[in-house]
């Protein structure tokens, strides 16, 4: 099979989005590689939340499954490698978009974003990369808690929301949780497991 690309993200790779909120970023990427079979994709609600809060959940759902992607929901990213349909499951590419925008609580971003990186770790593949997109205005100490996992800072590159048709960030909380906002200037981040701790072995 051909391999298709959309930026950073091929189709060849094993791919793992994590936090979605109406799926219309794993909705872009699987159009842009004509299937979704290699890629899952998770968000922190049930189904049920999702639809009475996204106005654009339902179809972006059913075009995911139509496009054979893997839909989990009701999966933490502080605790994701233990849910039991991700257990014993590597990915190429581990993707976290914005994670916990909005939120003033500077301590709660950093358990999150700490958490997920933990799990993240355990999930990569050797060669794999950990993802994580961010205002630069925002980072509060991405590269610290990264280290603290044992993952290693290793570029980034701008993320613009053009570069992925159909994508539209949500708010994700509250009663304006369905409304966009601004990402201003905003990178991915990306991050490799520390050879020096070379735990697992795929």
């Amino acid at each position: 099979m051909e391999e298709k690309t959309i930026k950073i993200y091929s189709s060849y790779q094993k791919i793992l989005l994590v936090g979605e909120g109406d799926f219309s970023f794993s909705l872009s990427l699987a159009k842009a590689f004509g299937s979704g079979s290699n890629m899952v994709a998770t968000s922190l609600n049930s189904k049920e939340y999702l639809l009475e809060k996204y106005s654009r959940a339902s179809s972006n759902l059913k075009e995911l499954e139509d496009l054979g992607c893997t839909i989990i929901h009701k999966v933490d990213a502080r605790t994701m490698s233990e849910h039991h349909l991700l257990i014993d499951k590597y990915f190429d590419r581990i993707v976290f978009n914005f994670p916990l925008f909005g939120i003033v609580y500077h301590d709660l971003h950093r358990i999150l974003v700490s958490g997920f990186f933990k799990n993240a770790r355990k999930m990569v593949t050797q060669n794999g990369e950990v993802l994580v997109t961010q205002k630069r205005a925002q980072l509060m100490k991405l590269f610290s808690l990264a280290f603290k996992a044992k993952l290693l800072f290793f570029g980034s590159i701008p993320f613009n929301e053009e570069d992925y048709p159909g994508y539209v960030n949500k708010k994700g909380h509250g009663k304006e949780c369905d409304e966009t906002f601004p990402i201003g200037d905003s990178r991915t981040f990306k991050f490799l497991r520390d050879v020096d701790f070379p735990d697992l072995g795929v």
